[in-house]
């Protein structure tokens, strides 16, 4: 058995055994999009691990082998201080778990103190993204998002390319179609002369993608190029990570959008319409759980008065709850009634208080960072940017007030606005992509069950059936 593959073209393997990330980078590579040069340890050689307790029999040899062409490949040698291989160790489950697992950059064993073989460090890097699988935060994950116990993690090894090489470097993440809405068009962020994890970090106040075409127009082009193929490729709103070296557009992850809500419902029905996909794949890519978020709700600002505080609006919906300033008590506090987590960015380390709260607010982070990826997989209200936020242990400071834990606040995440106590919320109508979507549900499962805004859920279930039998 094999336990590692190189990041080419060639390899025919699916995301079951290459792990989601490979897999995206493989079909870049077969699109003829510039990816970093790599090779992947499988799903398989993780199970192996978490089984027996130690990497497989032969994986050293193999990855001593896979390294050895990394170094014929690019001319540099790992270890090597004079022309030093650089790598990224990074985690890639079938199912993706966004930050919940161990991440390695700038992988250099030539600066190690203690003279540790460069194979031996690589190797630790490796057993280290393995143990990860088990942590607290990817164990709650799973059991969020319904994800199997026993897939294991695949491990991606890469060339490091560097968004802080040079005044003509940067990293960024897009979107094909905007995650909130649906609308078709590059959406994303961008920062010059950071790394990627800067950006979905949420740590660093991020620039709007449309700044890289007047920054760096040839990596704009090269990029708007890479957003066309891989959702004429997919036929669906697509998702990437990107980093410009030196003025050279690298591709470092790509992945399907996994819209929810009315961009769900949006981006189906406009796929359908222009032919692109059939009426009957439409249906099956909106969940029926998507629809109780289609109508969005918006908050109405009393009496016309500003909000407390604006952000980003990172995850469509409005929620009211108590303020909370740790995951710890945003945990605690909910077992008693909602609340609305407030951090100055979120991290993997607060995935319980995530889960457990009504609403999310970030001082920093745009609409990649790790808070808003994980509110928009647990389908939560978020806002994230908000500048003058700070949060303490027992209050936050916003908008020139003080606001003491546990006051009673109403957040937006569509529009972005935060204001005190219960705000008074509207609804808008469904819209004609939603009745659109449920004409074929209907046109499918023979009109079996009662039309009515409270049995949406109903008739797209019933067409989802139709079309699995």
């Amino acid at each position: 058995m094999a336990w590692t593959h190189p990041l080419s073209a060639r390899v025919e393997h699916g995301p079951d055994l290459l792990g989601g990330k490979a897999h995206g980078l493989l079909t870049l590579r077969r699109l003829g999009l510039p990816v970093p040069a790599g090779f992947v340890v499988t799903t398989e050689a993780c199970r192996s691990f978490l089984r027996e307790g130690r990497v497989p029999r032969g994986l050293r040899g193999e990855v001593a082998a896979a390294v050895t062409a990394l170094e014929a490949e690019t001319g540099r040698r790992f270890g090597d201080p004079r022309s030093p291989l650089t790598v990224s160790v990074r985690s890639g489950a079938s199912v993706s778990m966004p930050g919940m697992m161990t991440t390695i950059l700038n992988l250099d064993p030539s600066h190690d103190a203690d003279g540790t073989d460069p194979l031996e460090a690589l190797h630790r890097a490796i057993t280290e993204v393995f143990s990860s699988w088990d942590t607290p935060r990817a164990r709650t994950y799973r059991a969020l998002h319904g994800v199997p116990d026993d897939l294991g993690t695949a491990v991606t090894v890469q060339v490091m390319v560097r968004g802080d090489r040079d005044e003509h470097s940067g990293s960024g993440v897009a979107f094909t179609h905007d995650p909130n809405t649906g609308e078709h068009g590059p959406f994303g962020e961008v920062l010059f002369g950071r790394q990627g994890d800067a950006v979905v970090s949420g740590t660093t106040l991020t620039s709007p993608l449309g700044e890289l075409a007047d920054r760096q127009p040839a990596v704009w082009t090269d990029l708007l190029t890479a957003l066309d193929r891989v959702e004429e490729h997919h036929r669906d709103a697509c998702y990437v990570e990107f980093t410009h070296e030196s003025g050279r557009l690298w591709i470092l992850q790509l992945r399907p959008a996994r819209l929810v809500g009315a961009a769900a419902v949006r981006v189906a029905v406009d796929l359908a319409q222009a032919g692109v996909i059939t009426r009957e794949e439409a249906l099956s890519r909106v969940a029926p759980p998507h629809l109780r978020h289609v109508r969005t709700p918006r908050l109405v600002l009393p009496d016309g008065r500003p909000p407390l505080a604006r952000g980003v609006g990172a995850c469509p919906g409005v929620a009211v709850g108590r303020v909370a300033t740790s995951a710890e008590r945003a945990v605690r506090m909910a077992a008693r009634e909602p609340v609305v987590l407030f951090r100055p960015e979120t991290s993997p380390l607060d995935m319980r208080g995530l889960a457990a709260s009504a609403g999310i607010v970030t001082a920093r982070g745009g609409p990649a960072s790790h808070a808003a990826v994980v509110a928009r997989s647990l389908g939560t209200p978020a806002v994230v940017g908000v500048g003058d936020l700070t949060v303490g242990p027992e209050a936050i400071h916003v908008g020139g007030h003080r606001v003491a834990e546990g006051t009673l606040v109403t957040v937006d995440g569509t529009g972005g606005e935060l204001v005190l106590g219960r705000a008074r919320v509207t609804t808008g109508g469904a819209g004609a992509r939603l009745e659109q979507l449920l004409t074929w549900a209907d046109e499918v499962s023979g009109g079996s069950v009662e039309t009515g805004a409270d049995t949406e859920e109903s008739r797209l279930r019933a067409a989802h059936a139709v079309l699995r039998a």
